[in-house]
C-alpha cells in the first residue's frame, strides 16, 4: 500500500463525514424535542393523578398528541441512526476500496444514496412532528375574554 493511495482515501472519506455531522446534530435536535414532549406528557399525567386538570378531556387529547409526536421522534431518530450507519459503512468501503480492494467501490453509491434516503425521510418526519406540535396550540381559544 503506498502513501499516496492512503492519502487519496482518506481524502475521498472525509467528504461523507459532513454528512455524519449533519446526522448527529439532527439526532441531537430531534432528542431534546423528544425529551420535551417526555416532560410534557408526565406534567399533564401530574395533573391527572393530583385531579388538578380543569378539563380533563383536553389533557387526554393533548397526551394522545403527544404520543403521537413521540412515535414520530422516534422513528426520525431510528432513520438517523440507521442514516448514520450508512453513511460509516460508506466511509468505510470508500476507504477500504481505494486502498485494498478496488471491487468494493461498487457499493458506494448504494450505500450512500441509502444514506441520503434515510436522512430525507427522517427530516419529513421531523417536519410533521412540528407541525402536529404548531397544530395543537390553540392560540388563545376556548379561552374566556376578559
Amino acid at each position: 500500500m503506498l502513501p499516496s493511495s492512503v492519502l487519496h482515501a482518506i481524502q475521498l472519506a472525509v467528504a461523507p463525514i459532513f454528512m455524519l455531522a449533519a446526522v448527529a446534530a439532527m439526532i441531537g435536535t430531534v432528542a431534546t424535542r423528544l425529551a420535551r414532549i417526555i416532560d410534557r406528557a408526565r406534567e399533564l399525567e401530574e395533573r391527572l393523578e393530583s385531579a388538578t386538570a380543569k378539563n380533563p378531556d383536553a389533557v387526554y387529547w393533548e397526551l394522545d398528541r403527544l404520543k403521537l409526536r413521540g412515535r414520530i421522534c422516534n422513528w426520525s431518530v431510528g432513520l438517523l441512526a440507521v442514516c448514520g450507519v450508512l453513511v460509516g459503512a460508506t466511509v468505510m468501503v470508500l476507504f477500504v476500496g481505494e486502498t485494498y480492494f478496488p471491487r468494493t467501490e461498487r457499493i458506494v453509491p448504494w450505500t450512500f444514496l441509502g444514506a441520503v434516503g434515510t436522512f430525507v425521510l427522517a427530516l419529513l418526519l421531523f417536519l410533521t412532528e412540528t407541525l402536529l406540535a404548531t397544530h395543537a396550540l390553540r392560540f388563545g381559544r376556548n379561552l374566556s375574554r376578559k
